[in-house]
């Protein structure tokens, strides 16, 4: 997973979750915030979550499991790829 520390579209994700992680946490103290708001937050969180879960499983099919193949059919590996995110 060497090819993950270069990629600063996955660090990007990573620190905009850090941010709403912080952004719940200031939620949770504050009395005046409603417990819609915060479930708001963090169904934004599990949707941040499952993004980065997806792109990770893209670039790893990419860069492990099809790494050796000559020829890749992208309109599979894009079905594949559709199918781990409606499920995932």
């Amino acid at each position: 997973m060497s090819h993950l520390h270069q990629d600063k579209k996955l660090l990007n994700r990573i620190k905009r979750l850090q941010g709403q992680m912080n952004a719940i946490e200031d939620s949770l103290k504050n009395e005046e915030n409603s417990c819609i708001d915060v479930l708001q937050q963090v169904a934004a969180i599990k949707g941040a979550v499952n993004g980065l879960m997806n792109e990770l499983i893209e670039q790893h099919l990419r860069h492990h499991v099809l790494k050796n193949t000559d020829v890749v059919d992208e309109d599979e590996l894009q079905e594949l790829l559709k199918l781990f995110k409606r499920y995932t």
